[in-house]
């Protein structure tokens, strides 16, 4: 006899979602069943399109819809992200602004949001990149529009359209080798016009780029703005991590939630033999995330497209033309990002902890 409706309803009230601990149909995430000849076609919605564990919640549905004799199943695969449960009036259509900070310079932080609001667009999701590292901003150069200008309708500012990213940046309303020399209330005053006059429209995801250290932008966005959470990006030698582990606590200081730290230059891969070498001491990130109780994002290797897609303004070639490990490693790390987002929006009052094998 042909499963019910229900009778699958019931057995998918068995899987829970990896991150969030809660099984499909409570976290409203079953869309939709349907039973025809012994088959069963279920639409499921993730709580982002760059779920880390989708195969699993596959493997799992499969799993327990075999103990009720459904033969075979389809899933339709859909995705809605959630927002922050805080409202904001500066940004109304963004459901998650992510600051991506470091407690250094030279640490690949501004190669990581690119990477990052890259990767989320490949997946699927909405998103905006906003370089808000006003004293030395590389996002221009990175996504390979130095020489573009944002345009002005009305009294809003249109950002740049680039690669399936909307993009804004102070890199884009000075000359390119002009140093800005401001002091804190103009830093402020600028900021404050890239959140309220920028026409961002919906996204899921607006990747703030920060400057290094712990100086008035992260002040000032956090006076602004209700970040749904910091990621903290370090290398792994110890004079790295001391700075990155100050700007953790500077971001704890300042109540925004800490979504995990990332070792990026974690270690070197030789294309021609394959042997890795840990240039500057491979896993301190980690170990720095596991003391002060914070999620570990993963490890991004040095590698030479890397450099040159960054240099060549060409990012979508990190995701394209490098080698396999590195394109996972990447994907896995944004991957890991996107399911912190949602632990932290759909169980704010849970420690944010995510466990990925």
């Amino acid at each position: 006899m042909a499963a019910t409706k229900d009778q699958i309803l019931d057995a998918l009230r068995n899987v829970k979602d990896p991150e969030l601990h809660k099984d499909l149909v409570t976290l409203n995430m079953i869309k939709d069943v349907a039973v025809e000849n012994g088959a069963a076609r279920i639409g499921v919605e993730l709580t982002t399109p760059a779920c880390p564990l989708k195969d699993q919640i596959r493997k799992d549905i499969e799993r327990e819809l075999e103990k009720i004799g459904v033969a075979r199943v389809e899933i339709d695969w859909s995705a809605q992200v959630r927002g922050t449960p805080r409202p904001t009036s500066q940004l109304p259509g963004v459901k998650n602004a992510i600051a991506i900070g470091a407690g250094k310079g030279g640490v690949g932080k501004s190669t990581v949001a690119v990477l990052t609001a890259v990767g989320l667009a490949r997946e699927g999701a909405k998103v905006g990149l906003l370089d808000a590292d006003v004293y030395g901003p590389s996002v221009p150069k990175m996504m390979g529009a130095e020489s573009d200008k944002p345009r002005i309708r009305e009294d809003r500012i249109l950002p740049l359209e680039i690669a399936g990213l909307k993009v804004m940046s102070m890199g884009f309303l000075v000359e390119p080798e002009k140093a800005v020399i401001w002091r804190g209330p103009m830093i402020h005053g600028v900021i404050r016009q890239f959140l309220e006059q920028v026409e961002w429209g919906e996204l899921d995801y607006l990747i703030i780029d920060l400057p290094p250290g712990t100086g008035d932008v992260p002040l000032t966005l956090s006076q602004l703005l209700p970040m749904t959470g910091a990621v903290i990006v370090c290398t792994p030698q110890e004079v790295a991590l001391l700075d990155a582990i100050k700007a953790l606590r500077m971001y704890q200081q300042l109540n925004v939630d800490i979504l995990g730290i990332v070792e990026n230059m974690s270690y070197f891969r030789a294309p021609d033999t394959g042997k890795e070498y840990d240039l500057f001491g491979r896993g301190g990130a980690k170990r720095a995330a596991e003391r002060v109780g914070v999620p570990f994002l993963g490890e991004i290797p040095i590698n030479v497209t890397i450099r040159i897609a960054g240099d060549a303004g060409t990012p979508a070639d990190v995701f394209e033309k490098t080698d396999d490990a590195t394109r996972s490693a990447v994907i896995d790390f944004v991957r890991r990002l996107a399911g912190q987002i949602s632990v932290k929006n759909l169980s704010p009052e849970s420690p944010l902890e995510l466990k990925i094998t």
